[in-house]
């Protein structure tokens, strides 16, 4: 070497961009094997070996790195509002929609469809998040056009299909559909009977009938969509409704939606949110008069799905970039991974990491049987609730999995830097936390007969488990009393609830579910008298098998 040659790099260690996503996730698989969803595992596999190549993390790169650009006006002046994406963008959006991902849980009644849909949901998460927002809206708003006939039979092969069609033109020329929502505006926010934009019926009105739409929304995403379902009161009796508003009308002209400005966010960069107006705006009503709140909350129900999947696909990520990172590093003459006070903060990701993946999928369970009343209350009153608690971890987790790979994990050269931009995002959208936690409240005390069978499930898995059993046992009855007190008094301890309600039901599925080495380690942690409830890594993991815990989390 020469004498000021001091550039020799050594013991540096390069991210994980090139390994297989669902060979490597044992826990992912075990979850596909209790669905009965086999036979989408081919396909599965080969998505998984896809996503996991370092062309698709370049792909994802790219997109955030080179955001949507508004373009308002052409050359000459003539409005034009075109949003322009990176080739990267539509390259990631055609990957996912090849799946046929988008349709899954409606194209079929197969048992296991939700199940496969989650997974490759999940597996997309990991690698690029962005391209999730859009694929979560079309799949949401299915079901709600299904119940419109004339209207599903011009868009059902849109949606179904398995080609993405990045052009902006008119519905009856696209091969592809994308749906978005419009349901915030800026005095409301989550408030939604605040709204102001109105719908004027252009003839007789009524379900299927056109309206002109006047008013704003300060979210909007995505707006190059080729249609949103907007929600505005309806004139002149002020019931609110739900509105099929595409980017062209019928006759082939743009539809009058004025994009102001794309939104600059902290993160979901690669994906354009925007602030609109109707300016007159052509749509069409979904559903009833009067039933435009219980209609989009229908479509918010499964977007909290995909809010808690995408989560739990950043937290898996992180898990897996700090682990992979730790067994390579060397600190001390030894690997990072194997000093105590690291071993403990793997530990405790691993387990993060499993159990909010666990909870994911089997929450997509009780969607495809959710005509079952016990899977209904799975759905009914753990998404809200998990979607409260998962999005919220993740964001410390992906934090923590940062420190890590140290100063290496802080540069924008990482993926690191976008995961911790991005986490915050899924613990706003579809209802912020607080939000989540009064829908919580509200289905237990309004669905008792619901919550008890909830509960009664909870204690047949714990059954056998002392310590899993009293935590079982503590949260009933003090949900018990919390929903005797003055509504006030219970909201104050809404998050206390949610959070230990998510906890006890993470801990029984890992219990029934998981091997006993990490069953034991999570329930220990996170609901004994030695839970830490804080910062990552401060429980004692004496007396826990974290070798077992960590080959599961990275077989690798």
């Amino acid at each position: 070497m020469h004498l000021w040659d001091t550039h020799d790099i050594h013991n540096q260690v390069d991210e994980l961009r090139d390994y297989h996503l669902l060979q490597s996730d044992p826990a992912l698989q075990d979850a596909l094997r209790r669905a009965g969803a086999q036979a989408w595992w081919p396909q599965l596999d080969a998505y998984a070996q896809s996503l996991g190549q370092p062309a698709t993390w370049a792909l994802a790169e790219q997109a955030n790195r080179h955001g949507p650009q508004l373009q308002r006006f052409d050359a000459r002046g003539r409005l034009d509002e075109r949003v322009d994406f990176h080739p990267a963008w539509h390259g990631l959006l055609a990957l996912y929609r090849q799946q046929g991902l988008v349709g899954l849980p409606f194209d079929t009644a197969q048992p296991g469809r939700f199940s496969a849909w989650a997974a490759g949901f999940y597996l997309h998460g990991q690698v690029e998040q962005g391209t999730l927002c859009p694929a979560t809206m079309t799949t949401a708003a299915i079901p709600l056009l299904r119940r419109e006939p004339a209207l599903w039979a011009q868009v059902q092969a849109g949606l179904f299909s398995r080609s993405h069609d990045p052009r902006d033109v008119p519905l009856a020329e696209k091969t592809a559909l994308w749906v978005g929502m419009g349901m915030t505006e800026k005095q409301g926010g989550s408030d939604v009977r605040a709204n102001t934009t109105t719908a004027t019926p252009l003839g007789t009105g009524g379900r299927g009938g056109a309206y002109r739409l006047r008013g704003h929304k300060w979210f909007f995403s995505a707006p190059t969509s080729d249609a949103h379902l907007v929600v505005a009161r309806v004139a002149p009796d002020d019931g609110i409704g739900c509105f099929w508003v595409p980017r062209w009308r019928p006759d082939g002209t743009r539809n009058a939606i004025r994009i102001l400005q794309l939104k600059d966010k902290l993160g979901n960069r690669s994906n354009a949110s925007s602030e609109v107006e109707f300016q007159d705006a052509w749509g069409l009503l979904i559903g009833e008069v009067g039933r435009g709140i219980p209609t989009i909350l229908e479509m918010a129900s499964q977007t909290r799905l995909n809010c808690v999947l995408g989560s739990a696909a950043m937290l898996r990520t992180a898990t897996v970039q700090a682990l992979a990172y730790a067994r390579q590093r060397q600190a001390f003459g030894q690997s990072l991974a194997t000093h105590g006070l690291m071993r403990s903060v793997l530990v405790d990701l691993a387990l993060e990491s499993e159990a909010a993946m666990t909870l994911g999928m089997r929450l997509a369970q009780a969607f495809e049987h959710d005509a079952q009343p016990l899977e209904r209350a799975w759905k009914r009153i753990l998404t809200p609730a998990a979607k409260f608690w998962v999005c919220k971890r993740a964001i410390p987790c992906v934090a923590e999995a940062m420190e890590v790979l140290g100063g290496n994990g802080y540069v924008e050269t990482s993926v690191m830097p976008r995961l911790l931009r991005e986490a915050p995002v899924n613990s706003i959208w579809e209802g912020a936390g607080n939000i989540m936690c009064l829908d919580v409240l509200r289905a237990l005390a309004r669905e008792p007969e619901a919550a008890a069978l909830l509960l009664h499930d909870l204690q047949q898995q714990a059954a056998g488990d002392a310590p899993l059993h009293a935590a079982v046992h503590a949260l009933a009855q003090g949900l018990q009393r919390a929903l005797r007190q003055a509504p006030d008094a219970m909201e104050d301890q809404a998050r206390h609830w949610v959070q230990q309600l998510v906890l006890v039901a993470q801990a029984c599925l890992l219990r029934r579910h998981a091997p006993a080495a990490v069953a034991d380690a999570f329930i220990a942690t996170r609901c004994g008298p030695c839970a830490s409830g804080g910062v990552l890594g401060a429980s004692p993991v004496q007396g826990l098998d974290s070798a077992a815990i960590l080959q599961r989390a990275l077989p690798y």
